[in-house]
C-alpha cells in the first residue's frame, strides 16, 4: 500500500481522498519536513557496502481523532503528498474506513501504475532486437 502512495500521484491521492466518504479530524504529528537519507550499495550484491550518494525525502505523521497514526516517507520534496499518504495510511489501518480507502484512492493508484507499466513495455518492445547466428559453409566441421 505505501509503495502505491510513494509512487502515486499527488492529485489522485487527493481526488480520492476528497471521493472517500471520510473527513477525518487529524491531528498533524509531524508536519511534512523534507531532509536526506544515505543510500548505500554493493558492487554484485555481496560486496563491501559503499555510499553511493543522498536522496531527498519528505516525512510526515498524522493521528486520527480515533487514534490511528499514519506515516509516510515519500523520495523527494513534496510535502502535499507526503501529508496526503500518511493520512491515508491512518484511514487504512481504522476498520471502517478501509474499505473507502482501498476503492477510491489504492484502486485509481493501481490502475494509474498498471497504464505506466504497459506503456513502458510497449515503448521497450519497439525497440527490441532479436540477434541470430546464421552457420557459414566454410565455417562447418
Amino acid at each position: 500500500m505505501m509503495a502505491l502512495l510513494a509512487q502515486g500521484d499527488t492529485d489522485t491521492i487527493a481526488r480520492g481522498l476528497a471521493a472517500s466518504e471520510h473527513d477525518p479530524e487529524i491531528v498533524e504529528l509531524r508536519a511534512p519536513e523534507i531532509g536526506l537519507v544515505m543510500l548505500r550499495g554493493r558492487v554484485g550484491g555481496t560486496g563491501s557496502p559503499f555510499n553511493l550518494g543522498e536522496a531527498t525525502v519528505t516525512r510526515a505523521a498524522v493521528r486520527l481523532a480515533s487514534g490511528e497514526k499514519g506515516f509516510s516517507y515519500i523520495f523527494g520534496r513534496d510535502g502535499k503528498k507526503a501529508r496526503l499518504a500518511a493520512v491515508c495510511d491512518a484511514l487504512w489501518q481504522a476498520s471502517h474506513s478501509r474499505r473507502d480507502i482501498e476503492q477510491h484512492v489504492l484502486l485509481p493508484l493501481r490502475a494509474e501504475r498498471e497504464r505506466r507499466l504497459k506503456h513502458d513495455r510497449e515503448r521497450t518492445a519497439a525497440t527490441k532486437v532479436d540477434f541470430f547466428t546464421l552457420v557459414r559453409g566454410e565455417d562447418e566441421r
